[in-house]
């Protein structure tokens, strides 16, 4: 199977050589349920923090060196390790340091897609961290080992792939309901009534509310928030972005409600963390 690397220039090798990065998108059959799989190895000693900001990712790592200190929405602490483990979903900034020797394979997961994969609801994960083998057992063991084993990364990206493909064979669908609330979400930028989303689905607010957290990790409401703030922060990028103007379109009551959504989901001001 051919590899298609995105080699992210800063990714795939830091401008300090501290590490070196190797990314896939998944093979056809898995479009939907996983976004990309990546490969990661330190190359250099030191003391690393990277700040994550609130996303739909749900990562499954599989790691074979040293251990991550991860804290959601705070610095880790030292009892916050973390070597291979699944997270869900966080309404908030991630923050991950690493220590110079850290290597590991990372599956990343739609919340629909991890919701098959893992065959647990995703409550059960949100605002944590889980390790592989309370969530995969002797399967989870197995793949690191194999992983751990594998001789290069294309090798370790072809046994992930498989993996994740097996235990999707035997797994249920999504109820077409919750598909379609999730789609929308996502299509309208985080902007749709939920209220209008339970009338077009035909369950209340409240049912709709408790098969959603189920299924994703987080209410509809929430999600909506994660999505608007990334939409927001992408066209922040724009070279003529104004912010009342983001605001207005991303569907804030004003530039004042951006600004709170921002420091919850990400920890600072919109202005500080575009300046990055």
């Amino acid at each position: 199977m051919p590899i298609e690397m995105q080699r992210r220039k800063e990714q795939d090798r830091s401008i300090a050589g501290r590490f070196e990065m190797r990314r896939r998108l998944p093979d056809p059959g898995l479009d939907g349920i996983v976004s990309d799989i990546c490969g990661y190895r330190e190359t250099a000693a030191g003391h690393f923090r990277n700040v994550e900001y609130a996303s739909l990712t749900v990562p499954l790592v599989v790691s074979f060196a040293e251990p991550f200190a991860i804290g959601l929405g705070k610095a880790p602490g030292d009892k916050d390790r973390f070597a291979s483990f699944a997270a869900g979903l966080f309404a908030g900034p991630v923050m991950i340091e690493s220590f110079g020797a850290a290597c590991c394979v990372q599956i990343n997961f739609t919340p629909l897609g991890a919701r098959r994969f893992f065959r647990l609801p995703m409550s059960e994960l949100t605002d944590s961290m889980v390790v592989l083998d309370d969530v995969l057992g002797t399967e989870g063991r197995a793949l690191r080992e194999q992983l751990g084993n594998a001789p290069d990364w294309a090798s370790r990206f072809d046994l992930a792939e498989a993996f994740v493909t097996a235990r999707l064979a035997s797994a249920a669908e999504t109820p077409l309901e919750i598909a379609w609330a999730y789609h929308r979400i996502i299509a309208s930028g985080g902007r749709t009534r939920i209220a209008s989303i339970a009338e077009r689905v035909g369950w209340s607010r409240k049912h709709l509310a408790e098969k959603f957290n189920e299924a994703t990790g987080l209410g509809p409401k929430t999600l909506s928030r994660i999505v608007r703030f990334n939409r927001a922060l992408g066209l922040s990028r724009q070279p003529t972005a104004d912010w009342a103007d983001i605001a207005a379109d991303c569907g804030y009551a004003d530039q004042a409600h951006l600004v709170r959504e921002f420091r919850d989901l990400a920890g600072e001001t919109p202005t500080a963390l575009v300046s990055r």
